[in-house]
């Protein structure tokens, strides 16, 4: 019976141990690509901010008891969305 002693292993760990240290340096840099889709979700937030600004003026005015509907206007809406629909 033949033994060896742990000078092959020593050797298979030090060649992963090289071979890591390759991969870490071959790394490449960070990089942030935003795609356009990303781009319109930005514009649309703060096209939001706008509307929450809206939004809260309706509510101050409906908590209020001034908020008035127009009611020929919300008819006008609710018809020309289900025609478009049909």
């Amino acid at each position: 019976m033949k033994i060896q002693g742990p000078n092959s292993y020593m050797q298979l760990y030090r060649n992963q141990l090289k071979q890591q240290h390759v991969k870490r340096s071959e790394r490449k840099n960070d990089q942030l690509d935003i795609s356009t889709e990303a781009k319109h979700l930005q514009l649309k937030q703060a096209q939001s901010a706008e509307r929450n600004n809206y939004i809260n003026e309706l509510k101050q005015l409906i908590q209020a008891g001034e908020y008035e509907i127009n009611y020929d206007k919300t008819a006008q809406k609710m018809i020309d969305f289900w025609s478009r629909r049909v």
